[in-house]
């Protein structure tokens, strides 16, 4: 007879949220491509996955309070949850400012930062796979570390063209803080791939 459970439900739900992150990221890049009507569409079904995601999140907690024997460490559950809630909810507001800041056309800076937001969603899916798998999860964190350092450079270099170029001090005020929205949700992804790392030292 099991007298304490060992959930192993932690991974499928990790791999769920990795799996709305990551079509929620396609659907950004989708809209930044697409132009003003496809970037709306595309916000507004992100903000049905970003609710979606919120009852994954919700479902971890409720069974990490719930389980005497985790997988992983309680406290490692605890923050990539975090971890992946902050990243989705970084793609929702992203998305929603470049709506409702109607920035058209998207710049092509904003278009590659999206690029890099749905590579860093690829990778964690990836690493969470890895994860579930007993496989080499830190190749992965390494590619989130590599587009993270991508990102501040493309992000960097837009910041200072556009204190260059723009003349209007509220279109620079708005696409400023887009940029930082971007760079918010890629530094999130990153967050998730330190708190991986942080798992794969104490199991090693």
């Amino acid at each position: 007879m099991r007298l304490l459970p060992r959930e192993e439900k932690f991974y499928h739900l990790f791999l769920k949220q990795v799996e709305i992150i990551s079509e929620a990221s396609r659907l950004l890049l989708e809209g930044v491509r697409g132009g003003a009507a496809r970037m709306a569409g595309a916000a507004t079904e992100i903000n049905v996955l970003e609710h979606r995601g919120d009852e994954v999140i919700h479902e971890l907690f409720t069974r990490l309070n719930q389980t005497f024997i985790t997988p992983i460490d309680p406290e490692d559950i605890h923050n990539l949850s975090s971890a992946l809630d902050n990243v989705l909810d970084g793609v929702e507001d992203t998305a929603h400012r470049l709506v409702s800041y109607r920035i058209d056309p998207v710049p092509p800076a904003m278009i590659e930062l999206s690029g890099i937001v749905a590579s860093c969603a690829k990778a964690l899916k990836s690493a969470f796979e890895a994860l579930e798998n007993n496989g080499p999860i830190m190749e992965h964190c390494i590619e989130i570390n590599r587009l993270e350092n991508q990102a501040d450079l493309v992000g960097r270099a837009s910041v200072v063209e556009l204190f260059d170029k723009e003349k209007d001090p509220i279109t620079l005020i708005k696409l400023k803080e887009v940029y930082e929205f971007f760079e918010g949700t890629v530094d999130s992804c990153e967050d998730v791939a330190d708190v991986l790392q942080n798992v794969v030292v104490k199991n090693s």
